[in-house]
C-alpha cells in the first residue's frame, strides 16, 4: 500500500517549504518512486512542485499534481457541498498514488484561498487519505512562550480531528526563542516536535528577485550576480567619505542614477572586498554616462547594476517586504532549507515514524543520499586546495549547510574570503591559527572550515622538514622543501599526512598529476597493496556497479590487473554494494586466446588464490557480465555472469572510455574516480566536475577516513610507488 505524508499549514507566513523539500528528501532515500499530490493550489506556476520535480528528477505529469484550484474548490463547495469536493479530491488523489510508492500530499497554504474552516478541511483530505499529518507551524515574531501555544493547539486540532499526526514543525524561531521553545516543548506532547530558526539567508531574496518585483531593467551583471543573495538595503544620498561606512556585507545600494561618484565608490569598495556588496539599484530612470559604465564593468565584473523608473521611497517600499523563495532557480537556497532542516530535525526519527518501507532496488540519488548520510554521521576534515575556484567554494557552502564534514580551504586569505563574498556565499572562514585543532574528532555540532594560505602558514617550515626527510633518497634538500610544500597540493597532502586533516580533495582546477603525485610520494600505498587505482561508481537506473579502474594505470599487467581487482571489490562493499567481480575482456570462458585475453585469464586466477572468499569471473565479456540472458547462454550456472557488480577493466583506454560512453549514453551518474591503495585518502576530481560531483567526492572521502587504519608514517623507501607515479 502507498504510504502518503501530509504537510500541512496551520496559518500562512510559515515557510512551510522548508518543511516539503526536507520531508521528500527523507522519502526519496527511502524509495525510487515518489509522487506529490497538492488537493488545492493557486492558478499559475506551482514553485515548489518546480523545485521539487528538478530536484528529485521527478517524472510525474504536471497536470496529475493539482486537484483542484483554489476558486474551483470554493465554487464546488458552495454549489454541491464539502462531501463532493473531497470525494473528487480523493478519486484524483488515488490515481496518483497508484502509480507511486510514497506520495508527498502538499496542504493548503491559508493565503487567499477563499475556503472556509480550511484548517478542517486539510484534516479532512488527510483522514480521506489515510496520509500522516505532519502540522507546520510558523514562530515568525513570535516569542518561545506563544510558540508553545500555538504548537499545542496544532496538536489538539489535528488529533482532534482524527489525524495520525506523527510529528509537529515549527519554523522560522528566532533564535534564542527556538532554543527556549525546544526545552519547552520536548516531552510534552505524544509526537516530537521539531523547533527550526529562522534563516536569514532563506528569507534573503536575490538580485534577481528584485529585478522581476521592480521590473528593472539590468545595465551590468551576470547571472551569478543576479543570484546572489540581498542581506541588507543601503540607500545612497550623503558624501562618498559619509556613504562608504554604510556598506555591509551583500547590501544592495539605492542610488539615484546621476550619482555616479556613489555609483564608482560602491563599485571601488566591493572590488576591494571591503565589503562585496549584492548589487546597486539607479533610481529616477537615471543612467551613468559611457565613461562612468566602462569603469564600474572594470571594476567588478558580474556584479549586477540595475535601473528602475521610480524614486528611492517608492522602490524601497516595494523591496522592505521582499522575501527569499524556494524556487528551481534557486538551487543554494535548497541545499542551505535542506541544512537547516537536517540539523534541527532528528531525521532518523522522523523517517522511521514515516513507516515507508525502503525499496529493494538502489537508484543514483539513493546513492548519494547514502553517502551524504554516512559522512554526516562521524564527521571527518576534509582538505580542499582549490580554495578560491569557484565550484569548490559552492561545494562547500553545501557542505558545511549540510554538516557533511569539517573543511580547510587552502589559497590566499584574501582571495578565497573575496571570491566567497562575490558568490554570495556565507562560509564563516576561520582563521589559520584555528587549524591546529586535531584532526579526526566528530567536532561540535556545526561544521566549520578554515582558511589556509601555503605561502605564509606556520606550518609551511614543519612540512619542508617532514618532506626532506621523506624525499632525502632523491636528494630533496629542506630548502628545495620548503619551495615545493608552498604548492596547495603538496601542502594539503602533507596537512593529511601529518594528521591536521583526513582526506584531500582536488583535481576541479589541477590535473590528475598535480593531484595525485604528492600522494604516491608522502602518503604512498598500504603495505599490502603494489599499486594505486581508481573505482567509478555507476549509478545506473536501478543499481549501482563499480568501474575499476578507469583513471589512473594504463596498461597493467596481469598482477596489477588482479590488485585493481581486490581493490575495487573492497571499495564497492565499503560503500554497500555487494562485490561480484567480472574481469572484462573480448571473449568469455575459453572462447578465445591471446596476450590480452591470457592477461585477464592470469589476473583472475591471481584473484582467486589470493582472495578465495570473493566472487569473480573471467574471461567475460561486458554482456555476459551484466545481462543474465546473455549470461545463460554463455557461462551457464556462473555465480557471477549476469549479476556482475565490480567490473575491472583490461586498460585505461577501454575502462575510460567505457564508463564515458555509459554515462552519457544511459544517462548514469558517474562518482568518482574513488582513488584506493593509499594509506590515507585522497581523491581527484574531473576538471569539469560540477558541484554536485565536488559534494559527492567529499562525502566519499570523508567515508573513506572514517575507516582508514591509521597507519605510521612509512619509512624513506629507495623507490618510487609501483606505478611509477612518484620518481
Amino acid at each position: 500500500m502507498t504510504r502518503s505524508v501530509y504537510v500541512t499549514s496551520t496559518d500562512r507566513g510559515d515557510g512551510r517549504q522548508v518543511v516539503d523539500l526536507g520531508v521528500m528528501e527523507l522519502l526519496t532515500r527511502q524509495v525510487d518512486r515518489v509522487g506529490v499530490f497538492r488537493p488545492l493550489a493557486h492558478a499559475g506556476p506551482d514553485p515548489v512542485f518546480d523545485l521539487l520535480r528538478s530536484r528529485y528528477r521527478l517524472t510525474q505529469p504536471v497536470e496529475t499534481v493539482v486537484g483542484f484550484r483554489h476558486d474551483e474548490a470554493a465554487a464546488l463547495q458552495a454549489e454541491q457541498g464539502t462531501d463532493e469536493l473531497l470525494s473528487r479530491l480523493v478519486d484524483r488523489f488515488h490515481a496518483v498514488a497508484a502509480s507511486f510508492e510514497a506520495v508527498l500530499v502538499l496542504g493548503s497554504d491559508f493565503a487567499d484561498t477563499g475556503l472556509p474552516a480550511e484548517l478542517a478541511l486539510n484534516a479532512r483530505m488527510a483522514n480521506e487519505f489515510s496520509a500522516a499529518v505532519i502540522p507546520v507551524v510558523g514562530g515568525y515574531h513570535q516569542t518561545a512562550e506563544t510558540v508553545v501555544a500555538e504548537v499545542r493547539n496544532a496538536h489538539d486540532a489535528y488529533a482532534a480531528l482524527g489525524c495520525e499526526v506523527i510529528a509537529t514543525i515549527v519554523n522560522r524561531v528566532r533564535d534564542g526563542d527556538a532554543r527556549e521553545a525546544a526545552r519547552a516543548l520536548g516531552g510534552h506532547l505524544p509526537e516530537p516536535v521539531y523547533v527550526l530558526p529562522e534563516d536569514p539567508a532563506l528569507s534573503a531574496p536575490t538580485v534577481a528577485q528584485v529585478r522581476d518585483t521592480l521590473g528593472a531593467e539590468v545595465l551590468l551583471g551576470d547571472p551569478a550576480g543576479l543570484a546572489r543573495d540581498v542581506r541588507d538595503f543601503v540607500f545612497g544620498g550623503a558624501h562618498l567619505p559619509t556613504f562608504l561606512p554604510a556598506l555591509t556585507e551583500g547590501c544592495l545600494v539605492i542610488t539615484p542614477g546621476d550619482r555616479a561618484d556613489l555609483i564608482i565608490g560602491s563599485l571601488a569598495a566591493h572590488s576591494a572586498g571591503s565589503p562585496a556588496i549584492a548589487g546597486v539599484v539607479l533610481t529616477l530612470d537615471e543612467r551613468p554616462g559611457e565613461e562612468t559604465m566602462r569603469l564600474a564593468a572594470r571594476l567588478a565584473p558580474g556584479t549586477p547594476l540595475l535601473a528602475v523608473r521610480d524614486s528611492s521611497f517608492p522602490t524601497a517600499a516595494e523591496l522592505v517586504p521582499l522575501r527569499g523563495r524556494l524556487t528551481a532557480t534557486s538551487p543554494r537556497k535548497a541545499e542551505i532549507a535542506l541544512g537547516l532542516f537536517e540539523t534541527h530535525v532528528d531525521t532518523a526519527q522522523l523517517t522511521e515514524r514515516l513507516s515507508v518501507v525502503r525499496s529493494g532496488r538502489v537508484t543514483p540519488m539513493m546513492f548519494e543520499h547514502e553517502l551524504i548520510e554516512r559522512a554526516r554521521a562521524h564527521r571527518r576534515h576534509v582538505v580542499l586546495p582549490e580554495g578560491s575556484e569557484e565550484r569548490v567554494l559552492r561545494a562547500a557552502e553545501v557542505l558545511l549547510r549540510r554538516n557533511i564534514c569539517d573543511l580547510t580551504l587552502l589559497g590566499e586569505s584574501t582571495a578565497v574570503r573575496k571570491r566567497a563574498a562575490e558568490l554570495g556565499l556565507d562560509l564563516q572562514l576561520l582563521s589559520d591559527d584555528e587549524i591546529a585543532d586535531p584532526a579526526g574528532a566528530d567536532g561540535p555540532a556545526a561544521a566549520t572550515a578554515r582558511v589556509v594560505d601555503p605561502q605564509t602558514s606556520p606550518l609551511r617550515e614543519r612540512f619542508a622538514e617532514v618532506y626532506a626527510r621523506l624525499r632525502a633518497h632523491r636528494g630533496v634538500t629542506e630548502e628545495l622543501a620548503y619551495d615545493v610544500v608552498a604548492d596547495v597540493s603538496y601542502f594539503g597532502t602533507l596537512m593529511v599526512q601529518e594528521g591536521l586533516a583526513d582526506g584531500m580533495v582536488s583535481g576541479a582546477a589541477h590535473s590528475t598529476a598535480a593531484t595525485i603525485r604528492p600522494a604516491f610520494e608522502v602518503i604512498r600505498t598500504k603495505p599490502d597493496t603494489g599499486i594505486v587505482s581508481s573505482v567509478f561508481f555507476m549509478c545506473l537506473a536501478d543499481r549501482v556497479l563499480a568501474y575499476g579502474d578507469c583513471a589512473v594505470n594504463p596498461d597493467p599487467d596481469a598482477e596489477q590487473l588482479a590488485d585493481i581487482a581486490i581493490q575495487s571489490a573492497a571499495t564497492a562493499a565499503q560503500f554497500g554494494v555487494e562485490p561480484r567481480i567480472a574481469m572484462l575482456s573480448y571473449s568469455t570462458g575459453t572462447s578465445g586466446s591471446g596476450k590480452d585475453v591470457d592477461k585477464v585469464r592470469q589476473a583472475t586466477e591471481l584473484v582467486r588464490a589470493r582472495r578465495p572468499e570473493l566472487l569473480v569471473e573471467g574471461p567475460i565479456q561486458y554482456d555476459a557480465a551484466v545481462e543474465p540472458s546473455v549470461a545463460e547462454t554463455k557461462l551457464p550456472g556462473s555465480a557471477v555472469a549476469g549479476r556482475a557488480t565490480v567490473l575491472i577493466f583490461p586498460d585505461l583506454n577501454t575502462g575510460n572510455n567505457t564508463y564515458k560512453a555509459v554515462q552519457r549514453s544511459a544517462g548514469a551518474v558517474a562518482v568518482g574516480p574513488v582513488l584506493q591503495g593509499l594509506r590515507k585518502p585522497v581523491n581527484d576530481l574531473s576538471r569539469g566536475a560540477l558541484v554536485q560531483d565536488i559534494v559527492n567526492t567529499v562525502a566519499i572521502t570523508a567515508i573513506q577516513a572514517q575507516s582508514a587504519v591509521r597507519a605510521p608514517a612509512p619509512a624513506p623507501a629507495p623507490q618510487g610507488a609501483r606505478n611509477g607515479a612518484a620518481s
